[in-house]
């Protein structure tokens, strides 16, 4: 028999296989360039807990998300995402309503997936913000595939997100208050469950995950201890001037020519995720 009469099983796509495929697209980015990734991936192989065989089930899986939260994070246009179904994507959170990928453009992983509550509030910041928020508390935030329950064309799989708390967390709750959480310098850990409708590029169509969004703020302040601020005029002034100061330090901005390599380098890392997920899955991301 020749090497021609016998068929070859296709390709595995690149997003499948390599959990940066997606860093080497021409693609319209957020910040003007693809965003690096390399000290989350260093955290990753440092401190897993698992440790895949390459091309298995929860290899894969593991690539895919990871791909998927970059795009999602960082792509700002649909149709650059190369991990989703466009005609039929959608994201879901502890059963609540679908959402659409335009609508996470818009708001951000982060905003997409944690509700309001006493620590954090969507409606208090966009999608830059909410980034900053969290990526300042936690300037790495890994995320792996812990066990893989079934495979396609309905992937469920059971995933955990972690970082170290090297910075104070500032955010605005749900009643407007500014909330600060003083750094611990331990780790945040959270696991949740996700169930994924794939087609047949392996590519998500719909994504349903499962999680307790106040464990991460739980480990935040594991004393219940924070301080609360009521925002009035005089907040909001200093909000705006801190915006403002934000916007000057965003890489890709006409006012962060004069910023280091390094501080561009860390403004483009992701979170984990996480959106999370930056992850579904939610919410940087590893």
């Amino acid at each position: 028999m020749s090497t021609a009469d016998v068929e070859q099983a296709p390709a595995l796509p690149d997003y499948l296989t390599d959990p940066n495929a997606v860093l080497s697209d021409t693609a319209e980015w957020r910040y003007g360039k693809a965003p690096d990734y390399s000290n989350t991936r260093a955290v990753f192989e440092q401190t897993k807990r698992s440790a895949h065989e390459a091309n298995s089930l929860p290899s894969l899986v593991e690539n895919l998300v990871k791909n998927w939260e970059i795009e999602a994070s960082f792509k700002s246009s649909l149709e650059d995402w190369r991990t989703v179904d466009h005609s039929k994507y959608t994201f879901a959170i502890n059963g609540g309503p679908p959402q659409t990928a335009e609508h996470m453009l818009k708001v951000g992983t982060y905003n997409a997936i944690v509700a309001p509550n006493e620590f954090y509030s969507p409606a208090s910041t966009d999608f830059a913000g909410s980034h900053k928020t969290f990526k300042r508390m936690m300037p790495t935030f890994a995320w792996e595939v812990v066990e893989v329950y079934s495979g396609p064309p309905q992937v469920a799989f059971k995933w955990r997100h972690w970082g170290q708390m090297k910075n104070d967390y500032v955010g605005f709750n749900d009643k407007g208050e500014k909330v600060t959480a003083k750094a611990h310098g331990n780790m945040i850990d959270i696991e949740g469950v996700t169930v994924a409708t794939v087609d047949e590029k392996v590519r998500l169509q719909k994504v349903e995950t499962w999680f307790d969004p106040l464990e991460m703020f739980r480990q935040i302040a594991p004393s219940g201890i924070v301080n609360k601020e009521i925002q009035g005029t005089e907040h909001a002034d200093e909000a705006s001037e801190e915006s403002l100061a934000e916007r000057k330090e965003e890489p890709g901005s006409a006012l962060a020519a004069e910023l280091d390599s390094e501080e561009t380098r860390e403004a483009h890392e992701e979170m984990s995720t996480i959106t999370p997920a930056e992850c579904p899955f939610l919410m940087n991301k590893e």
